[in-house]
């Protein structure tokens, strides 16, 4: 039997099953892109918040195939991607290749694409700039490859000279933005708006590491708060800095304390 140094892929290896999948296999995500996933930052072999990870995959996999999940098959595949020490993004897709626009209604036997990719430097990224648009997420409570809308936005946003985009659901208020949810801080609370969106891993972790409170928060109203930060598994916590014409506080000690806490999670071993 390999041991687990034998047993790793590099960063940017794909494998279907714990295998090298082959085209014929990613032609169904490709032309069909039904499926679900969830996006893992590892580190030195741990992940924050994985009990939440594997959750929301088995929630989702219900939800989309109707069928349960193995999840000690989900770690098994996932550990194999990772290195012992350093830290990658790995990605684990849920999507069953025998499915297409014909047979879309047949039952499912969901199978396991897991992805990996190095993850980003060290330090905070700068100060988001985003964009608001008017657009729901189909099945917002579920995170599923279906990414066109959002990232159709999100390349508006960015040819207009904005980093990302902000989902406004109508008068329910802002939601979240294309792959994360925003937070705001009004002195030392932080607010989430209520209305319907994904909810994150690190958003669930902050939740429980400080105070927060949902609330509805309208594009006007967001001039009432001195600062946002995005919150998604790969860039832990980042400030906000820019929402359409107005600007926010690019430094703000409660950012800092919610980076701080969430930084030094020790997390749980794939």
């Amino acid at each position: 039997m390999m041991g687990r140094m034998e047993d790793q892929r590099a960063p940017g290896t794909a494998e279907l099953n714990g295998r090298p999948v082959s085209p014929a296999e990613l032609q169904a995500l490709a032309l069909t892109g039904y499926g679900h996933f969830t996006t893992m930052l590892v580190e030195d072999g741990r992940v924050r918040g994985l009990p939440l990870h594997l959750e929301r995959l088995a929630r989702d996999c219900r939800t989309v195939f109707g069928t349960e999940l193995d999840l000690g098959r989900v770690r098994e595949f996932a550990r194999r991607a990772v290195p012992v020490r350093g830290a990658v993004v790995v990605r684990v897709t849920v999507f069953d290749p025998a499915l297409d626009l014909g047979t879309i209604g047949s039952p499912a036997e969901p199978q396991l694409l897991v992805t990996s990719r190095p993850a980003g430097g060290a330090g905070p990224l700068p100060p988001l700039r985003v964009r608001s648009v008017a657009y729901r997420r189909d099945l917002p409570a579920v995170k599923s490859v279906g990414l066109f809308g959002s990232l159709w936005h999100r390349r508006q946003a960015q040819r207009a000279g904005f980093d990302d985009v902000l989902f406004v659901d109508g008068e329910r208020g802002i939601s979240e933005g294309s792959t994360w949810n925003i937070g705001f801080v009004r002195g030392r609370q932080v607010v989430w708006p209520e209305a319907e969106h994904l909810v994150g891993t690190t958003m669930e972790l902050l939740r429980g590491l400080y105070r927060c409170d949902f609330e509805r928060v309208g594009l006007a109203e967001a001039a009432g708060f001195e600062a946002a930060f995005a919150t998604n598994a790969a860039i832990g916590v980042r400030v906000v800095g820019r929402l359409d014409g107005l600007t926010l506080r690019a430094e703000h000690p409660v950012i800092e304390e919610l980076r701080a806490q969430y930084t030094a999670l020790p997390g749980d071993q794939l």
